[in-house]
């Protein structure tokens, strides 16, 4: 099956830092692809590679069949590009935004007017057309930022952090804009810090410190990349806890979640009282101890935590 998007070992140096390190990727047509990792992991210049703004030190990659080395011109003007700050001009009205947009985009005349009344109609925005951009709340501004990236019909669209300062409702009806353009065969790759958000994603890979740790499905990486069991534990006070469990024989991972803890550990554990005699023991009072199902920011917190010469 063709890609949209695929890097074969590219490598991003500047100086002597290493931004990148030997990813390789491939992302299909109309897939929904999370790129998620901690601030400074290479995310961004793994994407300004992609969309032809930065030549690699070595590797290759391509975008629609397009060399992103020799072609990056063509790629841009291919490509949908939205940044958390939502690159509108805010003394601008509405529709003088799309229209800014779509010229920048080369479209004209009939088909100009034709494309922006057809955004205006996906981001339901039509009845707030002639509004100062200023004026909108955020998730209006969003979706209008959304509607310039693909004013030009790209087939694939690069979100970065697309929903930061939104609300939880606002945000959902955001993906199901995201939804729709997938289904019509448009390729979403998305940056995103929300790990709930990471769950609507087709795929998912994991970067850190330029090299990528783990690719999957959500559900993958979930089951196959955490062995043992997590535990949600309660106590009378949950650093204290930390501190005691970390390092315990038989025991993975304890992170600290809001006021309770994750403890993954061996699966042939007798769990709630192996734990709860650990705590006693350090002068714990155990509130409560149940199995959960894993979530994405387990795995992360887990793989992000692990050397990163284990991943290799």
């Amino acid at each position: 099956m063709k890609t949209a998007v695929e890097l074969n070992d590219v490598v991003k140096r500047f100086g002597d830092f290493t931004a990148v390190n030997h990813i390789s990727l491939k992302i299909l047509p109309g897939e929904i692809f999370g790129f998620l990792g901690p601030n400074g992991a290479g995310k961004s210049t793994t994407i300004r590679m992609i969309c032809g703004l930065l030549t690699p030190t070595s590797g290759t990659g391509h975008v629609l069949g397009l060399d992103i080395i020799s072609q990056s011109e063509k790629i841009k003007a291919r490509i949908g590009y939205m940044s958390q700050r939502f690159s509108l001009y805010d003394d601008l009205r509405v529709e003088e935004n799309l229209k800014f947009f779509s010229g920048v985009y080369g479209l004209s005349g009939r088909k100009r007017e034709q494309r922006i009344e057809e955004v205006l109609s996906l981001i339901s925005l039509s009845d707030r057309r002639s509004s100062v951009t200023w004026e909108l709340p955020v998730g209006h501004k969003q979706r209008l930022a959304l509607g310039s990236a693909i004013l030009h019909k790209p087939k694939v669209i690069f979100l970065d952090e697309p929903t930061s300062g939104v609300d939880p409702k606002t945000r959902r009806n955001f993906w199901d804009l995201i939804y729709g353009l997938a289904a019509e065969g448009v390729t979403i790759f998305v940056t995103t810090h929300f790990m709930e958000e990471a769950e609507y994603c087709d795929r998912i890979a994991l970067i850190n410190e330029g090299r990528l740790i783990a690719v999957g499905s959500p559900a993958q990486l979930k089951h196959e990349k955490l062995p043992g069991r997590i535990y949600n534990v309660e106590t009378s006070d949950v650093l204290t806890a930390a501190d005691k469990l970390s390092g315990a024989d038989r025991i993975f991972e304890v992170a600290i979640f809001g006021r309770s803890l994750h403890v993954r550990l061996d699966e042939e554990v007798g769990a709630e009282s192996y734990l709860s005699s650990l705590l006693t023991v350090a002068g714990q009072e155990v509130k409560a101890i149940s199995p959960i199902e894993p979530t994405l920011e387990d795995v992360f917190v887990a793989l992000v935590r692990k050397p990163l010469e284990e991943h290799l």
